[in-house]
């Protein structure tokens, strides 16, 4: 919430409501819009309050809606629940915390890094399972892996998906296709040790079901 009707970039009027303050008094909601441009933080929602002397943010509707906010004595950090991607980082002044919406977003600075988290490590080794982990930490054969406990019993869906195989389909005499390019056989193999007169070490085998045409 905001008095400055000019940080809005679109704002729609609203005839009722109050916002009550810390000491009972009340302002009149006037309205409820945008703040920010596309080169910067935008914010949704935002009420247009008569005679406040501050703009305010709430932090329990930034959670509401899947962001997480972390404080420490210095600074503040907004990243997103899903993805943990970084959204705003702030800091403190005179034990207020201020945020800055006109921060481009491709600011190519690094606010933060994080070396506590299994899954980070987990994408980073290559999708690696945790088992493996467990021992990569116990012999010391990484350098810079903190000594984290991954439990061995957590699975990411796309990993599963990634690397589950299944029981070979049983073979047929008879062809079941009626006709060509109604099923294609497809494997991709490589590198191979020797190079293809055409200069590759990888090859792409497609054979057709009906006609066996490859």
């Amino acid at each position: 919430m905001t008095e400055d009707a000019s940080k809005f970039t679109h704002i729609s009027p609203k005839k009722s409501g109050h916002v009550t303050y810390g000491n009972n008094n009340k302002g009149r909601i006037l309205g409820v819009g945008k703040i920010g441009t596309n080169l910067s933080t935008s914010i949704k929602n935002v009420l247009l309050v008569e005679g406040l002397k501050h703009s305010l943010l709430s932090v329990s509707q930034l959670c509401d809606k899947c962001y997480l906010v972390s404080f420490d004595s210095h600074n503040y950090v907004i990243e997103n629940k899903h993805d943990r991607n970084i959204k705003h980082i702030g800091y403190s002044t005179n034990n207020v915390y201020m945020i800055n919406l006109n921060k481009k977003k491709n600011h190519d600075q690094c606010f933060l890094s994080k070396d506590d988290d299994p899954w980070l490590w987990h994408k980073r080794i290559a999708h690696i399972n945790m088992e493996h982990l467990n021992k990569l930490i116990s012999k010391d054969l990484v350098i810079g892996l903190p000594k984290l406990k991954f439990e061995k019993d957590r699975l990411r869906d796309t990993c599963q998906q990634g690397k589950q195989v299944r029981v070979s389909f049983k073979s047929k005499n008879i062809v079941s296709t009626t006709q060509p390019l109604q099923l294609l056989h497809m494997d991709l193999f490589g590198p191979s040790i020797t190079m293809s007169f055409g200069g590759n070490y990888y090859a792409l085998v497609i054979v057709d079901d009906y006609s066996r045409y490859t």
